[in-house]
């Protein structure tokens, strides 16, 4: 299941963003890449102890939980703190899968969902695509600056080579209390059926009633 959720950050916030990043210190980011992605991953990185990198990490993890359709999504029990990247012309990140566990800023964490905010609008930079390939086939994305997808961290996926300008966003991942995605995706669907059906019929008595069903489901399949 693919989410795309918009206007994680604000403008004023993707502003900042660029602001802090345009006086870091960039490195390697072959830093957090496990054996495998290491071997196909070319680009930049802000060190995770860094002051940017954490002052930017709290305002991306503070604007997740202002996010309720990242919250509906996701479902997360813990986030691994966000990291950001930036990729510049000729940087590409082969075809990989990211690691089961991550360990990290005291953070160990089951990564259910991987994220990625775009920081850079798609009018910065030429090629920089992620594709994710899933039983469907495979899907391009490049959102708009502060927009934000959301995917199985199970998932193949890659970055395609930039050819002109930078791409740079924050990715992280996320354990749900749900570990099963097609049971986290029904309670997805069921609970955008609800919201859609307060909205249309809001003195509806199944409102209560599918109410009630989402929760049980919630509290029968939660690992807490």
């Amino acid at each position: 299941m693919m989410i795309h959720i918009p206007n994680v950050l604000t403008a004023a916030e993707v502003a900042r963003c660029r602001e802090v990043m345009e006086k870091a210190a960039w490195v390697d980011g072959r830093v957090t890449a496990g054996h495998q992605s290491a071997q196909v991953k070319f680009n930049l990185q802000l060190p995770e102890a860094a002051a940017e990198a954490r002052e930017l990490s709290d305002m991306v993890h503070d604007a997740l939980g202002l996010s309720s359709l990242f919250m509906s999504a996701v479902l997360p029990k813990q986030v691994f703190p966000p990291l950001f990247n930036r990729y510049d012309a000729g940087m590409t990140f082969g075809a990989h899968v990211d690691n089961a566990i991550r360990v990290g800023n005291g953070a160990r964490v089951r990564t259910d969902v991987s994220s990625t905010l775009f920081i850079s609008g798609p009018e910065d930079y030429d090629g920089g695509e992620l594709v994710v390939q899933d039983t469907y086939g495979e899907h391009t994305v490049k959102l708009p600056a502060g927009d934000m997808i959301v995917y199985p961290a199970t998932s193949l996926h890659n970055v395609t080579p930039i050819t002109r300008g930078s791409r740079i966003a924050s990715f992280f991942w996320t354990q749900s209390m749900i570990r099963d995605e097609s049971k986290r995706s029904l309670l997805f669907d069921m609970d955008m059926a609800i919201i859609k059906l307060g909205r249309d019929h809001p003195d509806h008595a199944s409102n209560v009633e599918l109410t009630a069903v989402y929760h049980n489901l919630l509290r029968q399949w939660a690992e807490l």
